[in-house]
């Protein structure tokens, strides 16, 4: 994970405005978002695993699943998912949960970010920034 100082750090938006923005240019509100916090994902690439650019939010005035939720961005990151290839040899799970978690584990959720990709991410801030802060 590297993190990408921005000048959005600490701007409040409303949830909603921020999604009619983001989603257009391909940005997706990530799964690992809770009643209290979140993060839109920008997935930059899948060659050597999974490089997305992350920019999380907390709630500061309702919750998420509310209509008019305000949030507060925090600092924008990039980090890199390494997959395995093939199957997962260590899964002891049943028919049940196996039909909730068809993939294999990463082999490395926190991989080394490739170069290209961090440069990429950084104009990727900077065009977040001009469109979110005109």
């Amino acid at each position: 994970m590297i993190e990408i100082p921005s000048a959005l750090e600490g701007k409040t938006f409303l949830l909603n405005v921020l999604e009619q923005e983001l989603k257009p240019l391909g940005y997706v509100i990530g799964g690992n978002w809770d009643y209290d916090h979140g993060s839109f994902d920008y997935k930059m690439a899948d060659d050597v695993g999974y490089q997305f650019l992350r920019l999380p939010f907390v709630a500061i005035d309702g919750q998420l699943d509310s209509y008019g939720a305000t949030v507060e961005l925090k600092r924008p990151y990039v980090l890199c998912h390494k997959y395995q290839r093939g199957l997962d040899d260590n899964v002891h799970i049943g028919n049940i949960n196996a039909s909730f978690n068809q993939f294999s584990e990463p082999e490395d959720p926190d991989a080394t970010v490739p170069d290209q990709y961090v440069a990429m991410a950084k104009t990727l801030v900077k065009d977040l920034e001009e469109r979110l802060l005109r």
